[in-house]
């Protein structure tokens, strides 16, 4: 009963929470709270709760490598955006999604080599992508139901994995746990509000969450059976935490060197 609670209430409430966050103190605290896998993490939680912290910790390798196909639904979208508008951009970006797990699926490795591949993905996404210009605004204006569309965004993924887990096995779960919901959201927002390119530019900032992202899945997937669930979420959380703020912090005097050369 516990863990179909948390299937509802989890994911959303957490997608919620950083959009407000965000909202009210700007998007440098809400992306060090943006950080987090506000999907992926509620998905791996739910999983060892139903079926064990085994086949959590073996989820979390395959959410690993699910950074693989998000990094791939980024540059699609990207390069699909550049000359169409959002909705090819998002069919183009899911099927870059799907076919890379196609080819992930039988690949099985273990967390280290996992988390050095997400890394490096990540890390080459980063770099190809344009940086986010210091100063620019993108408004306050947000549509009507944006914060309804996003909590229902959350909650689909997680009632669909958790639901079918037993049938998909650890490994796929975990990869599919990776499934672009909220990132398509925010980049249709964007590129609908202020075009391809600002689009592209959050997706960098998105993108650099993904170092967070991948640690935490890390820390899941080698201290979960020995640490146990609380201990091991809230180690993975803190982890993510810390490397996202260092991150923005080092963003942030990026930016201020921008602002002094102009």
């Amino acid at each position: 009963m516990i863990a179909d609670a948390l299937k509802i209430v989890l994911a959303p409430a957490f997608v919620v929470a950083i959009t407000l966050v965000a909202r009210r103190y700007g998007s440098r605290i809400g992306g060090v709270v943006g950080g987090l896998p506000a999907i992926a993490g509620p998905i791996l939680f739910v999983l060892a709760l139903d079926h064990g912290r085994s086949f959590a910790a073996d989820a979390a390798v395959g959410t690993l490598l699910g950074v693989l196909a998000v990094m791939a639904f980024v540059a699609g979208y990207v390069v699909v955006s550049s000359r169409f508008p959002w909705p090819a951009a998002v069919a183009g970006g899911w099927a870059c999604f799907l076919a890379t797990v196609g080819v992930l699926e039988p690949v099985h490795v273990d967390a280290y080599i996992a988390l050095v591949l997400a890394l490096a993905a990540t890390a080459a996404t980063v770099r190809f992508l344009p940086r986010p210009v210091a100063g620019v605004a993108v408004g306050d204006d947000h549509p009507r139901g944006e914060l309804a569309l996003r909590a229902l965004c959350a909650l689909v993924p997680v009632a669909a994995i958790t639901a079918s887990a037993h049938l998909l096995g650890p490994h796929l779960s975990g990869l599919l746990a990776s499934f672009p919901i909220m990132t398509p959201v925010l980049a249709a927002f964007t590129q609908s509000r202020h075009g391809a390119k600002e689009a592209a530019r959050l997706l960098h900032g998105l993108a650099t969450g993904f170092f967070s992202y991948a640690l935490f899945c890390f820390v899941v997937a080698v201290a979960l059976e020995g640490l146990g669930i609380a201990a091991t979420f809230g180690l993975a959380t803190a982890v993510a935490l810390a490397v996202q703020g260092a991150a923005l912090v080092a963003t942030g005097r990026h930016e201020r060197t921008l602002v002094l050369e102009v």
